[in-house]
């Protein structure tokens, strides 16, 4: 993965229509079950090539909902993002 909203999502659809690449599903269509908005690893590109930082944590009104997470298969991921980083799952802005 790159990016990960966790729960405390509002469900306010804001970082969907700033993801560049469409990685983002609301909760209706999120494959976990969850209530709440998804990102899939395998499209997410961390907003590289972009914007300066993920665009989807600077329009979330809700402080901490988006955090890092380990790469996987992400196509494009952040060099200066480090692995401690996304090991803690801190948040992506604060």
């Amino acid at each position: 993965m790159a990016v990960v909203i966790t729960d405390i999502c509002i469900n306010c659809g804001a970082c969907i229509d700033e993801c560049p690449v469409e990685a983002i599903v609301d909760d209706e269509d999120n494959p976990t079950g969850e209530e709440i908005y998804y990102v899939y690893e395998d499209q997410c590109v961390e907003c590289v090539g972009h914007h300066d930082e993920p665009a989807c944590a600077t329009s979330c009104p809700t402080e901490g909902c988006i955090t890092w997470d380990a790469i996987g298969e992400s196509p494009e991921h952040r060099e200066d993002i480090t692995d401690e980083q996304r090991s803690n799952k801190e948040a992506v802005v604060e």
